[in-house]
């Protein structure tokens, strides 16, 4: 097969994003992949996603040594358990070699089963956009820059009313051919300075959107949120663990404007009979409200 692969980085470089694309006798791919490195470890955690389901794979993990990227996980495949090998390695400036790899032995030995040959090019290539069935330019509205007003509430769960404010900014590009979006966010108040990042991807065949959240501190991204919008409200759910109990976690965008929007964080201990909001957001469009992103 040959192909193309177009890197940036993203976060202030805390993160990276690769597009894929080629194609051969066997057919043609598109995939994403999603470095995120973790301060504490220093480590990098590489997820994967392809266009046809538009979820992001278990997280390899680990490190480069010497010029030679090793990153590995656990996961199933045809219903076993194996090990997963990734190595980047023979890195020139204008070259490098990419491999996987499994093992089914503890890694005592590895198949490899994808393997390529990467070379520069001299100039970065236009990615291309992608058919986006309904459902697909569910975010479209929020491209580009935003003020943020926070409203957080410190110790969930427990009764408390007290509620610390922030302040800062949003910045949503779309990427992958449209297929993603990627949301930066910072903020700043009484409590400390915040910095997220948000990674949005479209499942083509459910019409729904997967929503992955990582902060500067951990550098590993959580559960994802599984949703969809309707009427002009987003709504995104997923399962849990906080302060040690399985919890149901609920994030709705709503009063969808050109200019302005809402979105809110909530949780539940019983099931989503009844919900606790904890986290409010209020965003304006900064400048004039021309900037829609890129």
């Amino acid at each position: 097969m040959e192909g193309t692969v177009t890197v940036r980085p993203v976060w202030g470089g805390r993160a990276q994003l690769e597009e894929i694309e080629a194609g051969g006798p066997t057919g043609h791919f598109e995939s994403l992949t999603f470095f995120l490195y973790n301060p504490q470890s220093r480590q990098w955690s590489v997820n994967f996603a392809n266009s046809d389901d538009g979820t992001l794979s278990l997280p390899a993990v680990g490190e480069f040594t010497n010029g030679r990227g090793e990153f590995y996980d656990q996961e199933l495949f045809k219903g076993r358990a194996i090990l997963v090998r990734v190595v980047w390695s023979d890195v020139e400036k204008g070259s490098h070699h990419f491999e996987q790899a499994f093992s089914e032995d503890g890694g005592k030995t590895w198949e490899t089963n994808f393997a390529a040959a990467l070379t520069r090019v001299s100039q970065p290539l236009a990615a291309p956009t992608a058919d986006r069935p309904p459902g697909g330019h569910d975010f479209d509205w929020q491209m580009g820059s935003w003020k943020v007003h926070m409203a957080r509430l410190q110790h969930p769960l427990t009764g408390s009313k007290t509620w610390t404010d922030l302040d800062g900014a949003v910045i949503v590009r779309t990427v992958w051919g449209g297929r993603a979006n990627l949301a930066e966010i910072t903020a700043e108040g009484p409590s400390g300075k915040l910095e997220f990042l948000s990674l949005r991807l479209f499942h083509p065949q459910s019409h729904q959107w997967s929503l992955n959240f990582a902060s500067s501190d951990s550098g590993t991204l959580s559960t994802p949120m599984i949703g969809e919008f309707r009427n002009g409200r987003g709504e995104f759910y997923d399962q849990e663990p906080y302060d040690g109990r399985m919890i149901w976690v609920r994030f709705v965008f709503t009063d969808v404007t050109a200019n302005s929007h809402r979105d809110e964080q909530a949780f539940s201990t019983d099931g989503g009979k009844t919900w606790e909001t904890n986290w409010i957001n209020k965003s304006t469009r900064a400048g004039d409200g021309t900037d829609k992103g890129r």
